[in-house]
């Protein structure tokens, strides 16, 4: 996935060929363009791998830590759930990582053909297969736990009873196998991988000879992953209206109040993933989306480097979100928005007084006048 750092910085000329001659002529200029600018520097790829896997291994230390504390409590479903997720993507970035750079080192690795339209070699189906796994995992797993979450808020006697470690393991490895399952879809003939301009990444075929089968395989895709995103919209809506509606009740329950302070720290969390998910692979699904059906029905034309383009904006964001996944949890946790909750109390309290402060000097201001008035 870190393929977004290796677009050419100075943007795809569109052009409208006329003939076949033309066609011949400008390829290779986009390729020399391409290979010029994206295989020469790949410190930025190798940077921004870097500080993912930083990121993640930081939280995942966090969540483990957290993990052992709350070992028999409701939450460490939620953290065994919230751990596999960093887990899985630090596996991305770590994997796709060292394939986008494999490819930076190795300019002819596409088959000898850098358009995209001839057989990919191994290394390009697996990187291929690697993408939607590890795209398809986060989402899956991020509506996992609004799920499970949704069950804990709402009816909590029913989640202990049936939410156990045991069957949270059988639902991460539901979850992965589903994943592994779509991704493996090429390899029986139900879609294709292709390499993606600029040629240093692997993905679905959404431009070129795009068949009925390749549409889709992008479609359930695209489908699959927005299905997740919705649900989780749901259930993360159910959970914030049921914890709002219980602290409007003001429970004096200390035991109780503690146990929804933790059902909110896991609401806000998933709440940052949810939007962080929607942010970061929205225009990737979209625009794949948009892509393979424009090439299906022979109306790309000469919007083709048009949609090139979009498609690596949309892989750069979508990079983005295995980087962004740690910091929910490192900065969403209940110590950080507590400490921003009483700075922000504070600091409403200063102002609060400074306003009765300034509305005493005026009325006592106004109250001498009249005074002096009176004696006058």
């Amino acid at each position: 996935m870190l393929a977004m750092q290796h677009s050419n910085s100075s943007g795809i000329t569109a052009s409208s060929p006329p003939s076949n001659h033309t066609i011949m002529v400008q390829v290779p200029e986009v390729e020399a363009v391409a290979n010029n600018t994206t295989l020469s520097n790949p410190t930025a790829a190798g940077l921004t791998m870097t500080l993912g896997i930083l990121f993640n291994v930081v939280a995942l230390f966090i969540l483990a830590k957290a993990y052992n504390r709350f070992r028999r409590r409701s939450k460490a479903t939620f953290l065994l759930f919230a751990s596999s997720l960093v887990a899985t993507d630090l596996a991305g970035h770590v994997i796709n990582g060292a394939l986008v750079l494999r490819r930076y080192s190795t300019p002819d690795t596409a088959s000898g053909s850098k358009s995209g339209y001839a057989d990919p070699d191994s290394s390009c189906l697996f990187l291929g297969s690697c993408m939607v796994f590890f795209g398809l995992c986060p989402l899956f797993l991020g509506c996992a736990m609004a799920a499970e979450r949704c069950l804990g808020v709402t009816k909590p006697l029913l989640h202990a009873r049936l939410v156990t470690t045991a069957r949270t393991k059988v639902a991460l490895t539901l979850v992965w196998l589903l994943a592994l399952f779509v991704a493996l879809l090429p390899f029986f003939g139900l879609g294709a991988y292709t390499s993606q301009y600029p040629w240093t990444w692997c993905f679905i075929r959404v431009i070129g000879d795009v068949k009925g089968i390749d549409l889709a395989f992008m479609i359930m895709f695209s489908g699959l992953a927005l299905s997740s995103l919705a649900l989780a919209f749901v259930c993360n809506t159910i959970s914030g209206i049921t914890l709002l509606k219980a602290r409007l009740k003001k429970r004096t329950y200390s035991h109780r109040c503690s146990a929804r302070s933790h059902d909110t720290e896991m609401v806000v969390q998933l709440v940052g993933i949810m939007v962080t998910s929607c942010i970061c692979w929205s225009p990737l699904l979209v625009f794949g989306l948009m892509s393979a059906i424009q090439s299906y029905s022979g109306s790309l034309g000469s919007d083709q480097d048009t949609y090139r383009g979009l498609m690596v904006t949309a892989v750069r964001m979508a990079t983005c979100n295995q980087i962004l996944d740690p910091w929910v949890y490192i900065l969403l946790r209940r110590a950080i928005l507590r400490r921003i909750y009483h700075i922000t109390k504070r600091q409403a309290s200063f102002n609060g007084s400074r306003f009765h402060t300034i509305r005493w000097e005026v009325s006592s201001f106004q109250n001498s006048e009249k005074h002096s008035v009176n004696k006058i």
